[in-house]
């Protein structure tokens, strides 16, 4: 027998999340409700938190994952998703993206590689191309900049390490920590990556910037070269 659908504007008040959300607030709410909100509404026979869990499901219940998707894709996926619905959607996911970058933008010292992952991994985590950034140091390990230097694969031949070092001097700085992601979600360092570590560690000692650490970003998860004795 086939089970009778209500859409959420059928559910008592204290079962719908919009409703949960400005009675107790958001920090109340599952990922999935949250995601509800979003969308407002489902489509014919799938309220918005149907549509929410299968957009979730696909995603393997991962927000690194859901914010990899684009319009285009949300739109193709998914029936009773238009272009309005996929926008804002991709929205609140650059929103939040953002947020985590004007918290990551620390005045206290990259003293750790944990501290150095917070930093970077709201810029690296969700890509799904390769970005190689580095991040410029004051004598005290405080962060004075960053920048991306190279796109795409990354192997020595593509980083210039000249202007890595040129920008450095400009900033007068006294070290740097270098980042780059695997959008596979790998964080085991290949050839390319302990070639590179090692030609912008050697010229580091030359420029007396010594190079502290290099993290790989795979979505939630990183590897360090300092901590795993590699650098």
């Amino acid at each position: 027998m086939k089970q009778k659908f209500f859409p959420i504007k059928m559910w008592s008040a204290d079962e719908q999340p919009r409703e949960r959300l400005l009675k107790n607030g958001s920090a109340e709410l599952s990922v999935t409700e949250l995601l509800a909100v979003i969308l407002r509404s489902g489509k014919q026979g799938e309220s918005a938190l149907d549509l929410a869990r299968h957009i979730l499901s696909d995603c393997d219940n991962k927000l690194h994952n859901l914010a990899r998707l684009q319009v285009a894709d949300l739109i193709k996926g998914y029936k009773g998703i238009g272009i309005a619905k996929a926008s804002g959607l991709v929205a609140a996911v650059e929103l939040g993206r953002r947020h985590a970058l004007e918290t990551a933008s620390v005045t206290e010292p990259l003293s750790s590689s944990w501290d150095v992952y917070l930093h970077i991994a709201p810029i690296l985590k969700d890509l799904d191309h390769e970005e190689f950034w580095v991040i410029y140091l004051n004598q005290q390990k405080k962060v004075i900049g960053k920048g991306k230097i190279a796109e795409g694969g990354l192997t020595s031949a593509r980083i210039d390490v000249k202007l890595l070092f040129k920008k450095a001097l400009e900033m007068k700085a006294c070290g740097i920590i270098i980042a780059h992601n695997h959008p596979s979600g790998s964080i085991v360092p290949g050839i390319d990556d302990k070639r590179t570590t090692d030609k912008i560690k050697h010229a580091g000692r030359l420029m007396d910037i010594p190079l502290h650490d290099h993290l790989i970003i795979g979505g939630e998860e990183y590897y360090s070269f300092r901590d795993e004795n590699a650098l």
